[in-house]
């Protein structure tokens, strides 16, 4: 096993009615004006935007607020939101939403309080010093924001989407009530439920001695995801299942799942962002899309590795090698997601792939050849545009 640190700041405040208490949370942080940043029209039609409002008003709280976050999250609004912040002296960030909401508040909040261009950060020519204090509100039990490091933004000048990770932006506290998202459409609730698994995913698939207890840790969130991803295809207001696969989100993504390994690939999720950026396409979606191919194309690397998960996750039978039990765990979880309606290629979703298109994803992807990618199997630019053509489909 490896050397590790585990640390998970945010206050978690689970159940039915918990987003009443929010303004007493945000009271208890010591701030004097609030910037409630949301999406678009589902929380002010469910009426959650001012059941928040009046939490707020009733603790006394001065807000504002700035709506408009989309999926795959612009950083046109980010900038928006600091011009915005640096007016009203804001000094805390209430994100009410899913994860693209969080991440565009922690990137406000990032530039907040570091001078120059926020996208730098994002961009990789510096580190931040610091964040803006962040609180949220989940809606949508995906991207584990509310308990992460982590942020991705899309900058709309050549649609570039990038992902930064500072444990300045963790959230003081997550506000995470499982009935919110009970009115999520079903392709939403699976896409995120995939986004979910991969975050476990992503890390068990490495290169490090692993320890038995977050191996064991690891498999079982993802098993407990794809039950209740099956329930709620069918289901879609049981309340159990809301609750599994949401905690489960938070657990996925907070650093749990990778105690004692080597932090994991990654591969998956930085070639899906250039889909994202793209194809505009849901994230869990573009992840189910490529997975597959990414798997068969590196699995010889480490045929144990995925030997183990295809037996212990996906509960196949062995056959005669790794490789070949290794295989079958990939076709069985290809087969999961078909069943819950996710993509297992890049043409499930519509898009038809040009060979130029293959070719400006890949150099995207490896920052036009200056990186490479994975610990599983070390991607070149190359090998990141084989991979998107394996997976056009």
């Amino acid at each position: 096993m490896e050397n590790f640190q585990y640390y998970t700041p945010t206050k978690v405040v689970f159940g039915k009615g918990t987003e009443d208490l929010t303004g007493e949370l945000v009271k208890a942080q010591g701030c004097r004006k609030v910037l409630v940043h949301y999406g678009s029209g589902s929380v002010v039609r469910s009426g959650l935007l001012d059941r928040i409002f009046r939490s707020l008003d009733a603790a006394g709280i001065d807000y504002i607020s700035l709506g408009g976050v989309v999926p795959n999250p612009r950083l046109s609004l980010v900038y928006e939101g600091i011009d915005l912040c640096k007016k009203e002296k804001v000094d805390f960030i209430l994100a009410v939403g899913g994860g693209s909401v969080i991440d565009s508040a922690k990137a406000i909040g990032y530039g907040m309080t570091n001078d120059g261009d926020v996208w730098d950060f994002y961009d990789r020519k510096r580190q931040a010093q610091a964040c803006l204090p962040i609180g949220t509100v989940l809606t949508i039990s995906a991207a584990g924001s509310e308990m992460s490091n982590s942020s991705v933004i899309t900058k709309e000048d050549g649609w570039l989407k990038r992902g930064y990770s500072s444990d300045y932006s963790r959230p003081k506290f997550a506000v995470m009530d499982p009935v919110l998202t009970m009115t999520l459409p079903k392709y939403q609730t699976a896409s995120g439920c995939v986004d979910i698994m991969m975050h476990t995913m992503e890390r068990y698939f490495n290169q490090s001695d692993n320890m038995e207890l977050t191996d064991g840790i690891s498999e079982n969130l993802i098993r407990t995801v794809m039950k209740n991803a099956r329930i709620l295809m069918t289901e879609p207001e049981n309340y159990n299942a809301r609750a599994e696969v949401m905690w489960a989100g938070s657990l996925s993504h907070n650093g749990l799942t990778e105690c004692g390994t080597d932090g994991g690939d990654w591969s998956s999720h930085q070639l899906e962002h250039e889909l994202g950026g793209m194809f505009d396409v849901a994230h869990g979606a573009g992840l189910a899309a490529v997975w597959g191919s990414w798997a068969r194309y590196v699995m010889d690397a480490r045929p144990e590795r995925f030997a183990q998960f295809a037996v212990n996750v996906m509960g196949v039978d062995p056959a005669k090698d790794d490789a070949g039990t290794a295989l079958k765990g990939i076709e069985a979880m290809e087969d999961f997601y078909r069943s819950i309606d996710m993509p297992v290629c890049i043409r499930d979703m519509g898009i038809e792939v040009t060979e130029d298109q293959l070719n400006e994803l890949a150099d995207k992807c490896s920052h036009f050849g200056g990186r490479t990618l994975g610990v599983v199997k070390k991607l070149t630019r190359d090998d990141m545009y084989q991979i998107y053509k394996n997976a056009r489909g």
